[in-house]
């Protein structure tokens, strides 16, 4: 036991470092992308603002230097010019003048070819190294050299720097406090989008909408990420809203099977032993078991069809042939209702498709068609050309569909109310829609008063098998 406690406590404290890591790794979150969006502006801005500064703030130094420079030189060109007129007493007698009356002094010396100073002017104080200098040679050897101060240009700059210098820190606060609103602004538009995704994972409800807060003329993308968004949401919603209903029609068709397989079981036990009682039990087991089996089956096809996942074995396929088989096969179910079966083919038409899918089109159109036609009607099938295009018809002088129920007729499991005292699963036009659509083809149904085209022109009859089921058709 105390080996045991050991080990426990050995464990308990390995574990501890691990904890505190993990705990200290959790509280060190980064930044939140509005925060990192407004520190990069921020840093952007700052930069791009201190950069012109230090720009203004040289061009400002080179332009008085550049200044300070010329007056030199025109010195120069001032003192060499009294100089060449009347030697060095015109030149000494220029310079006092202009010390006299100039209002800003400056350093003079003339050094002669010995090195001797003949006129020197030097006012008191003076930093020998706080002066810009220019010099000129005479033509005699003469020297004459001319200085500046730089300390009124100096002080200049500094007061110069010292505005830089607020300016620049108002720059950092001003970008600082305008990245963070612009961001918070520009950032808006996305927390809707965030909000409305965990309200939907949190309530389950796909009917929230994203509204779209820029002007009509203001297509930006963040209005477009919105409308896409919304378009997704309306994709989703519809989908869930028919992941639904086929879940409870699913669960509906499949409680009658299943009673039934239960019932008869539930019976021949009930009963006293016998062979046939047991066989005929059995029998209505697996006929049940069936039914429920090419439910699912066609359910999956359904799905397999609309997600792209179905295998499509293409090959050549003559819809004569195909049309004439599945007449055939239903002659005698028409002649037993009492219905003309009739097919009327204008011209022969190859089309490259998965011919036993195009079989299960067939059929299940021709099966729907006589299924709703009363005794004495009549039901006739054609195939004809449109162009590029291959059309295969069905029509049938049924009762005709409710206008409230067309749009639903494609749906899995729907069952009009005319057809609940039919046997049949409702999943035959689905069946139909998703295999013509996976062979890029497109299947209408069309009332006399109503004019259905197709407009997928310049599609190959290899690529487009169009089904056009006019004005009875049910669903199976």
């Amino acid at each position: 036991m105390s080996s045991e406690g050991e080990r426990q406590r050995e464990r308990e404290s390995m574990a501890e470092p691990a904890t505190r890591f993990a705990e200290t790794a959790n509280d060190s979150r980064p930044l939140s992308f509005g925060l990192r969006l407004a520190v990069w502006y921020s840093t952007l801005f700052v930069v791009g603002s201190i950069a012109i500064v230090f720009l203004t703030y040289f061009l400002t130094a080179e332009s008085l230097a550049q200044r300070d420079r010329q007056i030199i030189q025109a010195k120069l060109g001032e003192y060499a010019a009294a100089y060449q007129r009347g030697g060095v007493g015109a030149l000494a007698d220029t310079v006092r003048a202009e010390q006299r009356t100039a209002p800003e002094r400056l350093f003079v010396r003339v050094v002669d070819r010995g090195a001797e100073a003949i006129v020197l002017s030097q006012p008191e104080g003076w930093d020998p190294a706080a002066l810009q200098t220019g010099s000129l040679r005479l033509g005699d050897g003469t020297l004459v050299q001319v200085g500046k101060s730089t300390e009124a240009r100096e002080d200049l700059l500094a007061r110069f720097r010292a505005v830089l210098g607020v300016v620049t820190l108002s720059i950092v606060v001003i970008a600082l406090s305008g990245g963070l609103l612009l961001t918070r602004s520009a950032l808006q538009p996305i927390r809707r989008l965030s909000d409305a995704v965990q309200r939907i994972i949190r309530t389950g409800r796909t009917d929230s909408r994203v509204p779209l807060t820029g002007s009509p003329r203001n297509d930006d993308a963040i209005d477009e990420l919105t409308t896409l968004f919304n378009a997704m949401l309306d994709k989703i919603e519809g989908l869930v809203t028919a992941m639904r209903g086929a879940l409870d029609n699913v669960s509906h068709d499949l409680r009658t099977p299943l009673t039934r397989l239960r019932a008869s079981a539930e019976m021949a036990l009930a009963a006293p032993p016998d062979l046939d009682r047991y066989r005929e039990a059995l029998a209505d087991c697996v006929e049940e078991a069936d039914r429920v089996l090419v439910m699912l089956n066609t359910l999956m096809d359904i799905s397999e069809a609309e997600s792209g996942a179905m295998e499509l074995r293409r090959e050549p396929v003559r819809l004569v042939e195909l049309v004439a088989r599945a007449v055939d096969l239903y002659r005698d179910v028409a002649d037993t209702r009492g219905v003309v079966l009739g097919a009327g083919v204008a011209e022969d038409v190859v089309v490259t498709a998965d011919r036993t899918r195009l079989e299960q089109v067939a059929a299940n159109l021709i099966d729907n068609a006589v299924k709703y036609t009363p005794p004495g009607g009549r039901v006739d099938i054609d195939v004809q050309r449109a162009g590029s295009r291959a059309i295969l018809r069905v029509r049938d002088t049924g009762a005709g569909i409710p206008a409230a129920e067309l749009p639903r007729i494609w749906d899995r499991l729907f069952r009009g109310d005319a057809s609940r005292t039919e046997r049949g699963l409702g999943l035959g036009l689905s069946l139909v829609k998703a295999v013509v659509e996976a062979h890029r083809g497109k299947v209408e149904v069309a009332r006399p008063w109503l004019n259905i085209y197709d407009h997928a022109a310049g599609v190959s009859p290899a690529e487009e098998v169009v089904n056009k089921l006019r004005s009875t058709r049910r669903n199976a």
